[in-house]
């Protein structure tokens, strides 16, 4: 049982979950393709911080990257940048590969593309490599009240 499998759980979130043969580095792309999933709608979870070190949380499509200039805009900072393995695992109590935005050891604030919302179903990580959970898109805010922020951070 994973502490986001667990939150999700304590805020009565409907949730499905997959499983897949883990391989560092595959990404979304690799537990899209073993489950499969749309790409676009599988979730990465990223751990950065801004300049000042405090960690937060970008939601992004699995097919698309992160603008970090939009990113620090949005947060209203001069620059944002990705938190090495080590940092992103003692922030978030998850091993990057596994990663989740929910039951996350420190409470950090999770910046979601906007175009998240737009889908169905989504697929994020479940706290484990290789395990995904399968939800609403509108359910990710229940999961985490008062603490995302839809903003427009993608570049294709």
């Amino acid at each position: 049982m994973t502490m986001a499998r667990r939150a999700l759980l304590a805020a009565k979130v409907p949730f499905t979950l997959r499983s897949y043969a883990f391989t560092p580095h595959g990404g979304t792309r690799q537990a899209a393709e073993e489950l499969g999933l749309d790409h676009h709608a599988t979730i990465k979870t990223i751990i950065l911080e801004d300049e000042t070190k405090r960690p937060f949380v970008c939601l992004m499509h699995g097919d698309m990257e992160i603008s970090t200039k939009n990113l620090a805009r949005a947060r209203g900072c001069k620059t944002v940048q990705t938190c090495e393995p080590e940092t992103a695992d003692r922030h978030s109590g998850y091993h990057v590969g596994g990663t989740s935005p929910f039951g996350t050891r420190k409470q950090m604030t999770v910046y979601v593309e906007r175009t998240i919302y737009d889908l169905p179903e989504v697929h994020i990580n479940a706290g484990h490599r290789g395990l995904v959970a399968t939800m609403k898109s509108a359910d990710i805010d229940k999961a985490l009240p008062g603490l995302t922020v839809p903003v427009s951070v993608g570049i294709v």
